[in-house]
């Protein structure tokens, strides 16, 4: 019986070590962490129908051993504030092929942790192309681990990708076709007067200004230029606007600071802003956007105005004369003469 129970107890034992040891193991691979890196981010070239280009990448892995396949897919603008929706499927007349010589678009291959691949992509344009823009998006994607004997090898996956703009010209020109969809100030009163709105702000307010770019064009643009504002009293201040490049048949958010869009999300969460301006302001105000698209081109200029007045002062020292006139009735009906 005690060579029974002693053998019973080196079983139970075994057994939970062998337990321990998997449950160390798979916490151990669920821990492994993937950091890829992959630059140029975004590529914008002009290309003739026949001509084909080359551009090196610079694939890095930060994180652990994976395993990574390649791929380009085409993308669509989703929104005006430049996020892009990629395809699920190939498509197009721009051919893309890996220069490099022992890989192959679609083709797994191994890259150890900081290790760096390059990568050479090549884009043909064939004959008979038709003119326009074709949005793409380069992707390297971590496949699943073919065993898992190898405590090196991640189990997670993931994706990184850079973008390229290809536009396909026999002549090399560029079709610049836009428009201002939307200049405005978003103010919490407005008063509409002989068909005319007044948007009101009191003299504290912060005053959110939203801009939308509209491309009518086949050819991506990158507007810039200026959002000025213009007081009674003689105020000026001028912000530029951020160049960013809006797709063709698109339209995008102009951002006119780097911090604006992040501040306004936070004050005004269901509005789309381009620039906070800050300030006290009394009177009527005119807001401009010029937007130009480079040199030689004619600007687009549209303008709002508001109105601001210091309406939370005004009612302080109203109470304050008012608060002040009952004390001095009330001491007269207390001490009469």
């Amino acid at each position: 019986m005690k060579i029974m129970l002693i053998n019973r107890v080196k079983i139970t034992i075994s057994i939970l070590i062998v337990v321990s040891c998997y449950m160390l193991h798979v916490t151990y691979v669920s821990a492994q962490q993937i950091t890829l890196s992959f630059s140029p981010p975004l590529i914008e070239t002009v290309i003739k129908p026949g001509k084909t280009i080359l551009i090196a990448y610079t694939l890095k892995n930060i994180g652990d051993p994976v395993i990574i396949k390649t791929k380009v897919l085409p993308f669509t603008a989703q929104d005006y504030l430049g996020n892009i929706k990629i395809d699920s499927e190939f498509s197009g007349p721009v051919r893309f092929f890996l220069d490099n010589s022992d890989i192959e678009l679609g083709q797994p291959f191994a890259l150890n942790s900081k290790q760096s691949r390059q990568l050479l992509l090549r884009i043909r344009i064939p004959e008979g192309a038709p003119n326009g823009d074709y949005y793409y998006t380069f992707l390297a994607e971590t496949q699943p681990a073919p065993h898992l004997e190898s405590s090196s090898a991640s189990t997670s996956k993931a994706t990184v990708g850079a973008n390229i703009l290809v536009t396909v010209t026999d002549s090399g020109d560029i079709e610049i076709k836009a428009k201002i969809a939307l200049l405005d100030v978003f103010s919490r009163f407005k008063l509409n007067l002989l068909g005319k709105t007044l948007r009101i702000f009191d003299s504290n307010d912060q005053i959110p200004v939203s801009l939308i770019v509209v491309n009518l064009g086949n050819n991506f643009i990158k507007p810039q230029g200026t959002i000025d504002l213009h007081g009674n009293f003689g105020e000026k201040a001028q912000y530029e606007i951020i160049p960013q490049n809006v797709l063709s048949q698109s339209q995008r958010l102009m951002i006119a600071t780097p911090s604006a869009e992040v501040r306004a999300l936070r004050l005004m969460p269901q509005q789309l802003i381009s620039l906070i301006i800050p300030g006290f302001f009394i009177g009527r105000y005119l807001i401009t956007a010029d937007v130009n698209f480079g040199q030689g081109t004619s600007p687009l200029v549209s303008t709002v105005s508001f109105i601001a007045f210091p309406f939370k002062i005004s009612l302080i020292i109203f109470a304050c004369i008012f608060i002040i006139r009952l004390i001095v009735i009330k001491q007269k009906k207390d001490n009469p003469e």
